[in-house]
């Protein structure tokens, strides 16, 4: 069973330590709660990939503590991304350009292209700055599940299967990085996340959102994910709620009908999506736990990090109502 220690000097060095010797640790970072390994030791990442019982074929991203360290594992840096490094970096966007050689194929799902970032998390900062190699860490979770963004979600999902999960508390961003392709001229986002489209745009011009999969190039790219246990519709209309049986709300900002629902969670009630972004995984963790039929999903705005929330909420949906 994971021991469970708050952020302390004692937590980083014990997480060093198992990093070190080729185990895996969880610990926070500004978007969710990661599953780390030694980015450059294959037989602990392949450690990964079995805790959470992940495919193969889906890249993880690589996460690093200090800017120059990109030199050592993309094999040239692109204007592009020294730009969106210098304005985003630390936080919460993932690069993808090619890899050198340094980088193992198990990272990368045997692409030639490595997913990178710096995350701004307190914790995460602290264990990097005390080892030599980036961290392979997807969300530590079960794969396909629900995103961990506090230190119990880990618990509940893998902690009979890990030795250490450090709680930093809540995440503050609430989702995932943001993901963009840069091994083309065009700029792709492969997974909308915790930098919005709009922002990026400002800093390298026109981006698209990538809508059709025809090969895996980074996490969370499935059509099928972030799922909770309990089946989940997006409403449209209140019309749509059936009777009789025990339904939740995951609401915007207000409930206009909450004598239908057994359970509501409201993700901001000032309308604020950043706030949402925050709340997201968190309150879909309450109601995939209050012994619900079904969890109804009120859309939000598609803008800014409306369109991660929506992302992430049309994939929940997927597997649900298929």
């Amino acid at each position: 069973m994971a021991q469970i220690i708050k952020f302390s000097e004692e937590a980083i060095e014990k997480a060093v330590n198992i990093l070190k010797n080729g185990g895996v640790v969880a610990f926070p970072t500004e978007t969710v709660y990661g599953l780390g390994a030694n980015g450059l030791n294959p037989e602990a990442v392949i450690k990964i990939f079995e805790i959470k019982n992940r495919p193969f074929f889906d890249p993880i991203i690589l996460h690093i503590g200090k800017k120059e360290d990109i030199i050592k594992f993309w094999s040239y840096i692109d204007k592009r991304a020294e730009k969106l490094i210098e304005k985003f970096w630390p936080g919460p966007l993932t690069i993808i350009l090619p890899k050198t050689e340094k980088v193992p194929y198990i990272v990368t799902a045997g692409l030639d292209t490595v997913a990178i970032r710096m995350p701004s998390h307190i914790v995460a900062i602290e264990i990097l700055k005390r080892i030599d190699f980036p961290i392979a860490a997807p969300s530590a979770n079960i794969f396909g599940r629900l995103s961990p963004t506090e230190a119990k979600h880990v618990d509940e999902q893998i902690g009979d299967k890990i030795e250490l999960i450090i709680d930093g508390g809540r995440c503050p961003v609430g989702i995932e990085s943001t993901v963009i392709d840069l091994t083309t001229e065009k700029n792709i986002i492969l997974r909308p996340g915790g930098i919005p489209k709009e922002k990026i745009e400002e800093i390298i011009g026109k981006v698209e959102i990538i809508q059709k999969i025809e090969k895996i190039y980074s996490p969370g790219q499935l059509p099928i994910h972030y799922s909770p246990k309990t089946p989940l519709k997006i409403l449209k209309d209140f019309k749509e709620v059936k009777e009789g049986i025990k339904a939740g709300l995951l609401a915007f900002k207000e409930v206009k009908y909450p004598e239908k629902f057994v359970r509501i969670e409201i993700l901001s009630e000032k309308g604020d999506l950043k706030e949402a972004a925050r709340n997201f995984f968190s309150c879909l963790h309450n109601l995939d736990n209050a012994g619900l039929d079904i969890i109804y999903a009120e859309p939000v705005p598609e803008q800014e990090l409306g369109k991660a929330i929506m992302d992430r909420l049309m994939k929940a949906e997927t597997k649900s109502f298929q």
